[in-house]
């Protein structure tokens, strides 16, 4: 077929592409001081505009699109998504954690950490069970493990997903000290974010279950935001799994809250109380009757 022939198709596009007219000025622009101004620049090839505060809208659109896009050209049907901390020590760093402990103080909280250990492990073989499942429903791949991408207990779920073979993601965030995902996450579903709140609606998103671990300041944000946005109807239930009462009725009253009337009883079945991976699955299993 010749480019005439090519031009009368009527499906041609009249338009060129976005990276087609960059590749034009790349290519065929003269390098004057007007054309080197930095207005001279197409405005997505900017950087600096791009940046500007007035340019927020875009940016927040812009985060929710490219992890959307590539989670849908990915395949990704649905995820389990694995919230908790990121200091919580793996079996392997216990006894390192423990030496590195020099005060009574230290060593106390050391020990608190090595105790909780254990949900590493849980969490490590919660997402390998899922992953060794490989659901497929309608060409979409369903419970895939999906993590903050950081290390802890984010790490175990992304390094469980890895072990049985199959593709984990990563929903990191931009801090600012050093912050990066870890090593059993994806590469091309390894993703950045500037904002939280973008980054915790693609959490929610596509998931199908969400197992909370024991965790601090972040955890909660996200297991609260989870809690209210199914209590007050915005979001339809699905499996909450709360490893580790020990530890959550120790930070967290819950029963207080229904006693003082802040929350009705029935606002507790939100979640599920579980101690192992294998409970946790169970649930899952039966709220989705799957084989």
């Amino acid at each position: 077929m010749t480019e005439e022939e090519i031009e009368k198709r009527l499906h041609r596009r009249r338009f060129y592409k976005a990276e087609q007219e960059a590749g034009f000025v790349e290519s065929h622009v003269t390098h004057t001081p007007q054309t080197l101004s930095p207005s001279y620049q197409l405005a997505f090839r900017d950087t600096d505009f791009l940046l500007r505060e007035e340019l927020r809208p875009v940016r927040f659109q812009l985060e929710l699109l490219k992890c959307e896009m590539l989670m849908e050209e990915a395949r990704i049907g649905s995820t389990l998504v694995c919230y908790g901390s990121a200091r919580i020590p793996s079996p392997e760093q216990v006894e390192a954690k423990l030496a590195a402990a020099k005060t009574d103080k230290e060593r106390k909280v050391a020990e608190r950490l090595a105790a909780n250990s254990k949900y590493y492990e849980e969490a490590r073989t919660l997402a390998r069970i899922a992953s060794e499942c490989a659901i497929v429903e309608q060409g979409m791949r369903q419970f895939v493990v999906c993590s903050g991408g950081g290390p802890s207990i984010m790490e175990a779920a992304n390094r469980g997903a890895a072990e049985a073979g199959a593709e984990t993601i990563g929903l990191n965030i931009v801090l600012p000290h050093e912050q990066a995902p870890n090593l059993y996450v994806t590469p091309r579903l390894a993703f950045q974010f500037h904002y939280f709140a973008l980054r915790k609606m693609h959490f929610l998103l596509r998931a199908k279950a969400v197992a909370v671990f024991p965790g601090g300041f972040g955890t909660l944000d996200e297991f609260m935001e989870l809690l209210t946005l199914v209590q007050t109807g915005k979001m339809r239930p699905i499996p909450i799994l709360l490893f580790g009462r020990e530890f959550w009725n120790k930070v967290i009253n819950f029963e207080a809250l229904a006693e003082e009337g802040v929350v009705n009883e029935a606002d507790l079945k939100l979640f599920t109380w579980v101690e192992t991976a294998e409970e946790g699955w169970d649930v899952i299993r039966d709220f989705y009757d799957l084989d």
